[in-house]
This record gives structure tokens, sequence and C-alpha cells, in this order.
């Protein structure tokens, strides 16, 4: 137990996942009605596409597979990431809990039309249209490839860089082409990405890198 401990002590930091689920539940059984709309022009410009469940569901994997990799292979990088995504997130759920808010643009799917579709289907009955502002599905992903970029022993991994960016776009784009999200979510978690990255990574950064997130070179 000792050698674990001394091994994977950094584990501890996982147990934020205790915090935010219970919190998160809760705001989706209470905020069902009475909460401000998030909605803008450029949302009804923008088309339906079930195909983008593709890249949403795959952020999961992302970020999960971040987090497992910086675990077992840099420790200060695993903690920066946990913090960037964790304060983040709270924040996410205390905007939510203080500015109960949703959208009012899903379309009516088709399960039948495909899987994809069919997918869409499950997680509009699944997941509800409030707590949206802001997105945490964009959030996460800005940080996740920020941690990708970051990270010395990926500076190399060219592939690996450039397939997380595309990937974090992707996911971006899917909270909108999905109507999970309105344009105001994503934007939104773009600054309050830009807010918490100084805090996350000062110091680990030099000259103009030491102020400005590393997205794709």
């Amino acid at each position: 137990m000792k050698h674990f401990l001394k091994k994977y002590g950094h584990l501890w930091i996982l147990s934020y996942g205790f915090i935010y689920l219970p919190w998160f539940i809760r705001l989706e059984q209470t905020v069902t009605s009475h909460y401000h709309v998030i909605h803008s022009s450029l949302d009804d410009r923008i088309p339906f596409n079930e195909y983008f469940i593709i890249p949403y569901l795959l952020w999961f994997v992302y970020v999960a597979g971040a987090i497992t990799y910086f675990f077992f292979t840099n420790r200060e990088d695993y903690y920066r990431l946990c913090i960037f995504l964790f304060t983040g997130m709270t924040l996410s759920l205390l905007i939510c809990t203080l500015f109960p808010n949703g959208t009012d643009f899903r379309p009516v799917v088709d399960p039948d039309k495909n899987l994809c579709s069919r997918i869409v289907s499950i997680l509009y009955q699944t997941d509800t249209c409030t707590n949206v502002f802001p997105s945490v599905h964009v959030y996460n992903s800005i940080g996740t490839h920020i941690a990708i970029m970051k990270s010395e022993q990926l500076r190399s991994r060219r592939l690996i860089r450039t397939a997380s960016f595309v990937l974090m776009v992707s996911i971006c784009l899917a909270t909108v082409f999905l109507k999970q999200h309105s344009v105001i979510d994503g934007v939104a978690s773009a600054l309050l990405s830009a807010s918490i990255y100084p805090l996350a990574y000062a110091g680990c950064a030099q000259g103009r890198e030491k102020t400005r997130p590393e997205f794709i070179r």
C-alpha cells in the first residue's frame, strides 16, 4: 500500500468527481423550467447535423485518455490539466446554479433515419437542454488540447498534436451542429479557458508562451 500511495498518490485529485457528479445531477433534476434561454441569431443559421455525434462522443475518450496518459507519464502535466479542467467545471456549475440556463432550439430527430440519428435521439432523452452555459464540452476540449501541446513528451509527436487540434475543433463544432449548445456557450467557454490558463500554467512557460495558450504550431 505504501508503494502504491507513493507511486500513485496523485490519484486523490480525481475524487473531484464525487463533488462534480452529484452537483451536476442535482442541477439536471431541479433546473427544468424558469431558466434563462441562451439563444443567438447565429444559432438559427447553423444546420442540424447528426453525424457530429461522433466527435461529440469522442470527447469522453479524448479527455479521459489525456488524463490517464499524463497520470502515468508526467505528474506535473497531470496536475496542471486537472487543475484547469476542475476549476472551469466548478465555475460552470456555480454559474448554472446562480444563473439557471438552457436552450430552446433542439429539433425533432427521427431515430429511424440512421444510426447517428438514433444516438442523438437517445442523447436528447438522457441529457436535458439545461445547464449549458458555459459549455463543459468546449471548455474541457480546449483544456485537453492545451495540455497535449504543452507536454514535453509529445512535443515531437506532430501527428498526435495535429489530431488533437482537429478533434478539439470537431468537438466544439459538434456542440452547435447537434443543437446541444448555443454559440454563446462556446464563446463563454473559450473566454473562461483564457482566464483559467494563467492559473493552471503559471510559471511553466517562457517568453511569449507564458501568457498565451499554445494551440498548434
